[in-house]
């Protein structure tokens, strides 16, 4: 189905729900660089949505590391299983339920990439940082300017290392009927750390 090594599969390669969130190829790019994946690692997607940011990262890692999506809308579980049968993916498992119960019974981590939360960003990233080994990374990608802020407070608090602010604004071209016109999409704040 995708045939590169390169990240930044087209959205359109994946199948989609009208109230089911997919971080967008361009910003998926960028979160997959900062999370530094490598071959035989262990991946929690953390909102998983669609399934877009566990399949590219299951490609990064290839088929010796793991990815674990969770995810507490069934929609989003069911189109994340859609999406992994399409792309033929083996090395990812998928969580129903709240993240926050599930977290802690999971085993440690070498990157942990945090989506949507439903507003609990905070929470979720203190329980991550006791499933992170040592040395490994954290990625967090936030829409709401009080995410920011609260996600910021508690990697210093936990002493997170290498702390990295990246703000994506991407606008994409629309053919219209007088030429091409590009649409603006709405910014995304990109947080990645390193864990001590």
């Amino acid at each position: 189905m995708w045939n590169f090594k390169t990240p930044g599969i087209p959205d359109d390669f994946f199948e989609r729900a009208e109230k089911v969130p997919i971080t967008k190829e361009e910003v998926r790019t960028i979160q997959l660089s900062k999370a530094r994946l490598r071959k035989g690692q262990t991946v929690f997607d953390i909102g998983c949505g669609s399934g877009s940011i566990s399949i590219e990262a299951a490609i990064q890692i290839e088929k010796s590391g793991k990815v674990i999506a969770i995810d507490y809308d069934s929609n989003a579980i069911e189109l994340t299983k859609k999406n992994i049968e399409k792309f033929e993916i083996s090395n990812v498992s998928i969580i129903f339920g709240n993240a926050k119960e599930k977290i802690p019974e999971l085993e440690m981590a070498d990157v942990i990439f945090i989506g949507g939360t439903g507003g609990d960003t905070k929470d979720i990233v203190e329980l991550c940082q006791d499933k992170l080994k040592s040395g490994g990374r954290i990625v967090i990608g936030i829409i709401l300017i009080e995410t920011l802020y609260s996600v910021l407070e508690i990697l210093d608090k936990l002493q997170f290392d290498s702390v990295d602010i990246t703000q994506v604004t991407i606008s994409k071209s629309k053919k219209t009927t007088k030429g091409t016109m590009m649409l603006a999409r709405n910014p995304v704040t990109i947080i990645s750390a390193t864990k001590i």
